[in-house]
């Protein structure tokens, strides 16, 4: 049966590592990865239904799984938005396919990026992690050419972990390139 090179890293690796480091009893109390929700914010879509599908595509494309439409909660006036008009594309990676997305994201995808000196490291409070990308493009799975528009989408990597520390650990054993603090 296959695994992903990074699942049996985490069990090896990564869990003694942590064990030791927070001083942990059991192996269960060791953080892990839940899941990864990639998120891309379509607000143009109002006014081009043409985004809304191009979304849809890439973010499939880039997550190797079939993203959903979100839609709008309320109505907003101001900015044309009725409610259940659809706003956004997400797609939420567990198991096998999370540990490959973020293997690729770490070895291909982020080092792809002009300029780059690592991600920020500011979570959420709860052991969560949301990085935001500006261009779509740094995916090798998107093709250049075939491009539209250049979006930015989230990539929100949600733990079991605690507390920031425990979290921010499990993502840097991951190999998450993080600045230095």
């Amino acid at each position: 049966m296959y695994t992903p090179a990074l699942q049996t890293k985490y069990r090896s690796e990564i869990t003694p590592a942590l064990m030791k480091q927070f001083n942990y009893k059991s192996v269960m109390q060791v953080p892990r990865l839940e899941k990864i929700v990639i998120n891309q914010g379509l607000g143009q879509a109002i006014a081009d239904k043409k985004l809304l599908e191009m979304g849809l595509k890439e973010v499939s494309d880039i997550a190797g799984q079939k993203a959903v439409q979100t839609v709008s909660k309320k109505d907003i006036s101001n900015f044309k938005l009725r409610k259940a008009m659809p706003i956004g594309v997400m797609v939420t990676l567990r198991k096998d396919r999370m540990y490959e997305f973020l293997e690729r994201l770490i070895a291909v995808a982020l080092p792809r990026i002009r300029d780059f000196k690592g991600v920020g490291a500011k979570l959420d409070g709860r052991g969560n992690y949301t990085l935001g990308i500006t261009e779509q493009i740094i995916f090798p799975e998107i093709d250049i050419d075939k491009i539209a528009k250049i979006m930015g989408l989230q990539i929100t990597f949600v733990t079991t972990a605690g507390s920031d520390e425990e979290a921010y650990a499990l993502l840097k054993q991951f190999g998450i390139p993080f600045k230095n603090k």
